[in-house]
């Protein structure tokens, strides 16, 4: 059955779209796996399911059938977006999340219109980025890109926040807009969307709220699945750049896209244009990376992530098949050492993208290779103060090999 956060009982049919000119489609979305699934990313390409059509959509509906999401009223309504993923201003990809039973298949009615506006509903992900104003106002702005002759600290100190933030109710994050373009994280008591109140600058008066916090100091390691370059045996940071930038691509309600650019980086004596994507869903705590490159003799270099060993109590491990794994305490803000956060950090990498493993004294790292240009892998988090979440380390290794196991079997999507 279908998430109950997510739903919004309506009677929905073609006939509700009045006169506008639409466009329709089926999905048909399987769970191959023995165990149910809750929040099930699907996502659909607009120009494979419509052509040219495509481009005149402004707005979707996405519906269920009674009969398959017990609800007696005739149909649910499943919150959905539009994203535009290259910035033309028309939409690309349809997405939704979706609950799945065990071996059991969901079908659901998509209609698009030309000429009605797309419905509003609860957010459940978010992405921001804000410039630093001395007025204190923060505006907010869609994308930025530096020249890449800035020294670091004045490229991260220009961006309140320090990058790009994006969040689900679970987890937030954000990327650093400097050299090391590191992820840090952030942990919520309960389940809420807060970034954009606290900026990651939580107060004392935002944790005695429950608003959270930072959660993690990354130091020189590759913090909680950051993408790094590795030569002679050693991350390196994304240093001597042309120019580079962030962009947020989506904002919810259902996922949020950020995105990273690097143009001209010099890499081991090679010219490489990057582009990182940063996406999160509905009720997720991972985020998928996905890295696109070009550049001369790209099967020939060796890239890596991972995750930090925390620097108390830390419990880890590496495993051959691209699966790594942390836990334990730390202190995020050194000027306040009271402040002691538990963590728990993953990251998977899927297999075509695997190349080795490594541990070293700061982490346990995942070496990449990239296919066609393109790298993908996966990263999640917890942390302690979750009020119903991980107490050990036994809990949280458990969840992560849950995980990789679901990224292997994925949820199958059709459209007809």
């Amino acid at each position: 059955m279908l998430h109950s956060r997510i739903l919004l009982a309506a009677f929905v049919s073609t006939f509700a779209l009045g006169t506008a000119s639409a466009q329709s489609f089926n999905v048909k979305v399987t769970n191959p796996s023995s165990t149910d699934r809750h929040d099930v990313p699907v996502v659909i390409d607009l120009h494979k399911a419509l052509g040219k059509k495509a481009a005149a959509v402004v707005s979707a509906v996405v519906t269920a059938p009674s009969s398959q999401s017990g609800n007696r009223f005739g149909h649910v309504e499943v919150p959905s977006q539009l994203d535009d993923l290259d910035g033309d201003l028309l939409p690309d990809e349809l997405c939704f999340v979706c609950d799945l039973p065990a071996k059991a298949s969901l079908s659901l009615r998509v209609v698009c219109s030309d000429n009605v506006a797309q419905k509003s509903y609860a957010p459940r992900t978010a992405a921001f980025m804000k410039v630093w104003d001395r007025k204190y106002r923060y505006p907010y702005i869609n994308s930025i890109e530096y020249q890449g002759r800035n020294e670091p600290l004045a490229t991260y100190d220009a961006i309140y926040g320090h990058g790009a933030q994006w969040e689900s109710e679970l987890v937030g994050f954000r990327v650093y807009i400097d050299h090391r373009q590191s992820i840090d994280i952030y942990g919520k008591p309960t389940p809420q969307l807060v970034l954009d109140k606290t900026n990651f600058y939580s107060t004392r008066e935002d944790i005695a709220a429950g608003r959270g916090c930072d959660i993690l100091f990354a130091g020189a390691s590759v913090g909680a699945g950051s993408f790094r370059g590795y030569i002679g045996g050693q991350p390196t940071y994304v240093d001597s750049v042309e120019a580079r930038g962030q962009r947020v691509i989506a904002s919810g309600p259902v996922r949020a896209i950020v995105e990273v650019t690097d143009k001209n980086w010099n890499y081991n004596g090679r010219k490489l244009q990057m582009r990182q994507r940063y996406t999160i869903y509905a009720g997720h705590r991972d985020v998928q990376v996905d890295v696109q490159l070009a550049g001369a003799n790209l099967q020939q270099a060796i890239f890596c992530t991972g995750v930090q060993k925390i620097e108390q109590d830390n419990k880890g491990f590496l495993e051959t098949t691209g699966l790594a794994g942390s836990w334990g305490l730390n202190v995020p803000d050194k000027a306040a050492e009271d402040l002691v956060e538990g963590v728990g950090l993953g990251v998977c990498v899927e297999a075509p993208y695997l190349h080795s493993v490594k541990e070293d004294a700061l982490n346990y790292l995942t070496l990449l290779r990239p296919q066609q240009g393109h790298i993908r892998y996966h990263l999640a988090i917890c942390a302690l103060m979750e009020q119903d979440g991980f107490r050990d380390s036994k809990a949280w290794f458990t969840w992560l090999h849950q995980w990789q196991e679901s990224l292997l079997l994925p949820c199958k999507v059709a459209v007809k």
